[in-house]
């Protein structure tokens, strides 16, 4: 390129570049264009690729074809970058005419960027799982969606999924009494009941599942290869940015785990509200916990449960391993069992904390997973007044067909055959069920009193020979359950019958929880939290931890540490990115 054809190209370029600021200034001044987006989805990844003449052309006919037939949907940022692409191509063509090609000149940083982009876009999903990716993960199934939309015959396979899934709360929502008052309450519960049966539950399973089997097979693929999916791995790169300390803004204290603190933390760029919990690396050294602290945060990222503490975010800072949950501000039951009135609750409420339980314990046996340490101080309440399972640090996963074995748990919340140190599945977690509702309607532990020293062997002794007793504030049906939840025997205890949570929500005390509708969180909680108010020991009065000495941190510890501080979990994170007010569609990045 001679002097005189650079200058040429120099003041084109200055010319083109002008246009583009000229329009951007009008843009942020009189449109709310939200210029970050438009940047990052369209032309950030998409950088002019000068390889030839041929390539140019195709390149020109591309960007007239999209500012000609669909100028009047692109935002006006995006013309005018159109704008400064046509001027550069045309220039190009020109100076590749009479002197040979300008080869990737003019944007050396931004074919940079996109060599980068498009490796870590290429590594982020391996696993081309159609359940994964176009179900489970909420910016996945949205993109896979509008995919559908651009085919008439997948557009109804869709429609008719998503038919079947608003049609649950609908029929529910119009057979309540006040929406059809021509219609007896009476007969209103006899319809409710008839909804119920098996029969009816099951309708739509297997016509569903064609569905899923069609569209996971040449639709998928399609999919695979369109643009939709280009732009769901935009949003995994962005979800797989570092997460560090700085991500968020950390707040009071809200109480204490086993390895440090756990304080309210808040994402600098969503406002999300979150409970950090601090493994000191120290004090998990010293006490030997680094399977414990692993398996917590392995099984908190597989489990996705309305009733168990979701994990968000896990991340390292110099001193602390970090687990970002689901913020509970109503405070633990042990809390509202102790300190807010007269100990225990009425039976209703304890009934309804019990059911939400159930269902907790039910989705983490689905995962084949044991609990092992239910007792109050574990149960969370939300400012709604629905419950959560939390610190699951003794919970382990039971292979298929097999048995485990282990002596863990807390003293008067252990099974007898824990405490025998027996082989057991599932059947602890409904001892402890049945410990909890006593305690709840009792105001006191079945085999230890509050506050009254008992040796440890003493409180084990009660928990394998000793019957528990019941006084006036257990109705017949509170009675009954308890007896079959604390049965010694594990195989006669309701729950490991073989049908497990089934067999506890069949029991008449439950028969006035819709666990369908509570599942799907569309039951109101017999208490609702003061958002006023704070649910927790004042933080002075919080045990602080003592300095742990003579333990140095190593880097073999590496190795640990890289396992638990992953980052963002997908769906919470997803979840939390779609539910902000200004991300109206997820075509465009933040």
């Amino acid at each position: 390129m001679n002097t005189i054809q650079f200058n040429i190209y120099g003041h084109f370029c200055s010319l083109s570049l002008c246009l583009t600021v000229l329009v951007l200034c009008w843009v942020t001044t009189s449109c709310s264009v939200n210029l970050k987006q438009i940047c990052c989805s369209r032309y950030q990844y998409l950088p002019l690729q000068n390889s030839g003449c041929p390539l140019i052309c195709t390149q020109l006919l591309c960007i007239f074809f999209e500012f000609g037939l669909k100028g009047k949907a692109l935002p006006i940022l995006g013309c005018a970058f159109n704008i400064f692409r046509m001027l550069s191509i045309v220039l190009s063509i020109s100076l590749w005419s009479t002197n040979g090609f300008v080869s990737s000149v003019s944007f050396p940083k931004r074919e940079e960027e996109r060599k980068v982009h498009c490796v870590s876009c290429c590594c982020i999903s391996t696993e081309k799982d159609y359940n994964s990716l176009c179900e489970r993960q909420p910016i996945g199934r949205l993109q896979f969606r509008q995919f559908c939309d651009t085919r008439p015959e997948l557009r109804r396979c869709v429609k008719f999924l998503d038919v079947v899934v608003r049609s649950r709360p609908l029929i529910v929502l119009h057979f309540k009494e006040d929406n059809v008052p021509e219609v007896t309450k009476e007969m209103v519960t006899k319809c409710a009941e008839r909804l119920q049966q098996e029969a009816c539950k099951e309708l739509f399973m297997e016509c569903t599942k064609l569905i899923h089997d069609f569209l996971s097979m040449a639709p998928f693929a399609d999919y695979l290869d369109s643009m939709y999916y280009s732009r769901f791995l935009q949003w995994k790169w962005l979800e797989r940015q570092p997460v560090t300390k700085n991500t968020f803004r950390q707040y009071r204290v809200l109480g204490k785990g086993g390895f440090g603190e756990v304080c309210a933390c808040q994402v600098r760029a969503t406002g999300k509200m979150y409970a950090c919990k601090k493994l000191e690396k120290k004090r998990i050294k010293k006490r030997k916990g680094e399977s414990m602290a692993l398996n917590e945060k392995q099984i908190l990222e597989k489990v996705n449960s309305l009733f168990v503490v979701s994990l968000a975010y896990a991340y390292e800072t110099k001193d602390a391993l970090c687990l970002v949950l689901t913020l509970m501000n109503g405070g633990d039951l042990k809390f509202h069992i102790y300190h807010m009135g007269e100990a225990g609750f009425d039976e209703k409420r304890a009934v309804f904390y019990a059911a939400e339980i159930c269902c907790g314990l039910e989705d983490l046996h689905c995962e084949r997973i044991v609990y092992r340490d239910l007792k109050p101080e574990n149960i969370l309440l939300d400012d709604h007044g629905h419950i959560r399972i939390s610190d699951l640090g003794l919970a382990v996963h039971v292979p298929e067909g097999q048995t485990i074995k282990g002596r863990v748990g807390t003293v008067g919340y252990m099974a007898p055959e824990v405490v025998k140190n027996e082989r057991y599945t599932f059947s602890p977690d409904w001892w402890a069920l049945g410990c909890l509702l006593y305690e709840m309607i009792q105001g006191q532990s079945p085999f230890q009193q509050r506050k009254k020293k008992i040796k440890r062997e003493e409180v084990e002794r009660l928990v394998k020979e000793v019957e528990e007793e019941y006084s006036s504030k257990f109705s017949e049906d509170a009675k009954s359950l308890c007896k079959m939840l604390l049965a010694k025997d594990p195989n006669e205890r309701l729950g490991c019958q073989g049908d497990g949570a089934t067999e506890v929500k069949a029991h008449p005390i439950f028969r006035s929880i819709n666990f369908k509708r509570l599942a799907a969180g569309m039951l109101e909680a017999p208490f609702i939290p003061d958002p006023q108010a704070i649910y927790c020991k004042d933080v002075l009065d919080i045990e602080q931890f003592s300095t742990v000495k003579g333990v140095e941190l190593e880097p073999k510890d590496d190795s640990f540490y890289s396992k638990v501080s992953t980052g963002s979990v997908p769906i919470p994170w997803q979840n939390e990115v779609r539910s902000l007010p200004r991300i109206t569609s997820v075509n465009v990045l933040p």
